[in-house]
């Protein structure tokens, strides 16, 4: 087992109200990726494999961290699609979609516990099949040789999170919610299970005039 580190994409478009529209870095995005790699060169981290998930977000922040690596692109590593499930919700139970991004946070929990429990008939895929297939994913790459770089989202770095700590749908949310773009984190292999020995880091975002680019959405 070769431990993982996981990276959230850029910022991406703020301004959306569903999943094509957010699917594109914005100028911020483009320099936290660019300032991430700089970052991992200078402190001679060394990967030896990079994933990524297909969505656009995540390519244009594997080419922004510009790790010199051939990146292999799994759609397991794909976020799951809030959008389109807060639209389900919208129209399944009434529960209005978020008309500003300080609402998403009282929204996004909600949205995670109807699909948990199977309540979102208009949701792309169920809750259990995105678990299972972050927890296959994850399975492959650290079967892999060396350090593997994985470039994905928040809501599939959140799940890792719930399924190496046990964590309730709440505790999920609240991981999912706390994740910097372009953070850290990473996998340990110890005693034949994964552990995870950073969360949320982001020391390229560290300088004082940098903080303003320390952002969620």
């Amino acid at each position: 087992m070769s431990h993982i580190t996981l990276i959230r994409h850029g910022q991406a478009n703020t301004h959306a109200k569903d999943e094509a529209s957010y699917d594109q870095l914005s100028p911020l995005g483009h320099q936290q990726a660019a300032w991430l790699g700089t970052h991992m060169r200078d402190t001679h981290q060394h990967h030896a494999r990079l994933y990524t998930g297909t969505l656009r977000r995540h390519r244009e922040t594997a080419d922004g961290m510009d790790t010199g690596l051939d990146a292999t692109r799994d759609a397991r590593l794909n976020e799951l699609e809030y959008f389109t499930m807060a639209q389900a919700l919208e129209a399944e139970h009434g529960i209005a979609a978020p008309q500003d991004p300080s609402q998403f946070v009282h929204h996004f929990p909600v949205v995670l516990a109807h699909w948990r429990d199977d309540k979102l008939e208009g949701a792309p895929e169920r809750f259990s099949a995105f678990e299972n297939r972050i927890r296959e994913v994850l399975r492959e790459i650290g079967d892999g040789t060396g350090p593997a770089l994985v470039v994905t989202s928040g809501g599939l770095i959140a799940m890792t999170m719930r399924l190496h700590l046990g964590l309730d749908i709440s505790a999920m949310a609240n991981v999912a919610l706390a994740i910097m773009n372009t953070s850290i984190h990473r996998l340990h292999p110890i005693g034949g299970t994964w552990s995870p020995v950073m969360f949320n880091a982001v020391p390229h975002l560290e300088p004082p005039d940098r903080h303003h680019a320390q952002t969620h959405v």
